[in-house]
């Protein structure tokens, strides 16, 4: 994982000399400016200096877009009713990533236990599999919208350390784009590796709602207190 490039980034310091960290993936073919500019509807009070990485994921042909180009955590295969079914060695090169980028925030002082992950759609796919498979503590995990891309990539590298690890994990009622049943199932696979999941829906389709962004500032500023 140390070989593993760093992606592209927008940073964003909510103060001088951060002690806390947040790296917020997008979905499939948007970028990192997607969630930028959503900080201060967090409500994060201004003695919390967190460092917010909002990554660019690499370009790459989706094969289920008909081949189409475009950012992506990883390639989708085929739907299969409701399922999507990821290229799972993409999912374990976007893992490696996050990896990278937590190493760069360990070695700018922000240690493991004060960073969360979070991401919408497959960015919170990712959110969940970095994660949930992370050798270190992490403070917490927010995974919007989103889905576990590969289950037994998950539960085979379930690490302990983060078994217990609170998540934030949210999701429309009405979503066309990733079913809301995808989104409870994940919940349900997350609680059964023993993370609290504090689970919230809303009368929304694919997208964040402000009543969403106000419940994510105060579970940052909960596990980041």
């Amino acid at each position: 994982m140390s070989d593993t490039p760093l992606l592209d980034a927008i940073e964003i310091d909510t103060g001088a000399n951060p002690t806390a960290a947040v790296i917020w993936m997008h979905g499939l073919g948007a970028d990192g400016s997607d969630f930028a500019g959503v900080l201060p509807q967090l409500g994060l009070p201004p003695e919390l200096a967190v460092r917010f990485v909002f990554p660019h994921a690499p370009h790459m042909p989706i094969t289920c877009n008909n081949g189409y180009v475009m950012r992506a955590w990883y390639d989708i295969l085929y739907f299969d009713d409701i399922d999507r079914h990821a290229d799972e060695n993409g999912v374990r090169q976007s893992i490696a990533a996050v990896a990278a980028m937590i190493a760069q925030l360990n070695r700018d002082g922000i240690a493991t236990k004060r960073i969360v992950l979070a991401g919408f759609s497959q960015g919170g796919a990712i959110a969940y599999s970095a994660g949930l498979t992370y050798p270190d503590k992490l403070a917490g995990i927010v995974a919007l919208s989103t889905y576990w891309p590969s289950a037994s990539l998950i539960n085979n590298s379930a690490n302990n350390i983060n078994r217990g690890t609170p998540v934030f994990a949210a999701h429309g009622l009405q979503d066309p784009v990733v079913p809301y049943v995808l989104g409870d199932r994940a919940r349900a696979q997350t609680e059964a590796l023993g993370n609290p999941v504090q689970w919230q829906h809303y009368p929304m389709q694919h997208s964040v709602c402000v009543p969403e962004l106000q419940a994510i500032g105060a579970f940052l500023r909960k596990v980041l207190a």
